[in-house]
């Protein structure tokens, strides 16, 4: 290698592995983003029958889903089922886009999508032709990391820890 030293390449590495996070949670929020902007725009999917709507998608699902219950319970009030999930969507894309509450956002979107896999898709066959466990999947990173970099929530990390009081050349064990 010439013109980089060992150091530059291991600090090009930290930098990459600190970041490696960042295309997943854009790839994520922009998807739950978009997607809950599509359902509230989108006047078919907001009616309790009908072609495209949200009552229908629910009634074809029902009895192929892992737990009808919960199908069940979103028959009750398909419409205003639709709306918090698409309200849902948009705030866990937001969450994930600016790492604010970046874990809540993060189980947030695994939630969403373990119901999604659960009721709509559970009856994709082969399973790995469904999305929504693959969403799922793709959630448990930033369940376990947060947003660690270019995020609100870094950001208010550094703030508090810069509002503490130094404890530099203090002895801290006694």
């Amino acid at each position: 290698m010439t013109g980089f030293a060992r150091s530059d390449l291991a600090a090009l590495r930290a930098r990459a592995t600190r970041h490696a996070l960042l295309p997943l949670r854009v790839f994520l929020g922009v998807t739950f983003v978009y997607a809950g902007l599509d359902k509230l725009t989108d006047p078919a999917f907001l009616k309790d029958s009908g072609t495209g709507s949200i009552g229908e998608l629910m009634h074809a699902v029902r009895d192929s889903s892992a737990i009808p219950a919960l199908v069940d319970l979103a028959l009750k009030g398909p419409v205003t089922f639709a709306v918090l999930l698409a309200v849902g969507e948009i705030l866990v894309g937001l969450g994930t886009l600016v790492g604010l509450f970046g874990r809540v956002a993060a189980t947030g979107g695994a939630l969403i999508s373990l119901s999604l896999w659960l009721t709509v898709s559970w009856q994709t066959t082969p399973y790995y032709y469904g999305n929504d466990l693959v969403y799922l999947i793709s959630w448990l990173p930033l369940v376990l990391a947060g947003a660690p970099t270019f995020s609100l929530d870094a950001l208010l990390a550094t703030r508090r820890r810069d509002a503490l009081p130094s404890h530099r050349g203090r002895d801290l064990v006694s």
